[in-house]
């Protein structure tokens, strides 16, 4: 005969090897995700190098580069330079005489659209798209002048409001 302890020793036992399902528990949590971005220009010039004067008119090419994030507007404008009586319209270059040579930046090759620093006016505007823009500047040294032999030279502010 059985002790009934076996018997309950041997029912403990098969019931622990019948497989059984597993019981699972998931918990769950949640974060969130954030990120500012910043409208920033980058501002780049060539030089504009007009060679040598002779008293005809002189042209040259130049171009400033401006890289803003997408979708950033934008408007360059370009000073009337650090001589003394440059104007909006009219720049001057100062020779090593104090004498002037005059000259405009314009943004066409026939010289007739000025490029300066008045907003919606004369300003280049654009808007980012993550990719530099080349924007043209067409100078002209005028015919006429009647300047000392020197080298002449200014500079030209180039200002991204964004």
């Amino acid at each position: 005969m059985k002790s009934p302890l076996s018997v309950f020793a041997l029912g403990f036992l098969a019931f622990g090897l019948v497989p059984r399902a597993a019981v699972a528990a998931t918990a769950t949590a949640s974060f969130s995700v954030t990120a500012t971005v910043n409208a920033t220009c980058l501002v780049s010039a060539v030089p504009m190098r007009f060679g040598t004067y002779t008293g005809a008119a002189v042209s040259a090419t130049s171009s400033v580069s401006v890289a803003c994030t997408n979708s950033t507007p934008y408007n360059v404008s370009l000073s009337s330079g650090l001589a003394p009586g440059s104007a909006v319209v009219t720049g001057k270059m100062i020779g090593s005489v104090s004498d002037l040579l005059g000259f405009a930046l314009a943004s066409n090759s026939q010289g007739t659209v000025n490029r300066s620093q008045t907003m919606g006016a004369d300003t280049m505007a654009g808007a980012g798209n993550d990719s530099t823009q080349t924007l043209s500047v067409q100078p002209q040294v005028s015919s006429g002048q009647h300047v000392a032999s020197s080298g002449y030279g200014d500079t030209i502010i180039v200002a991204v409001t964004y």
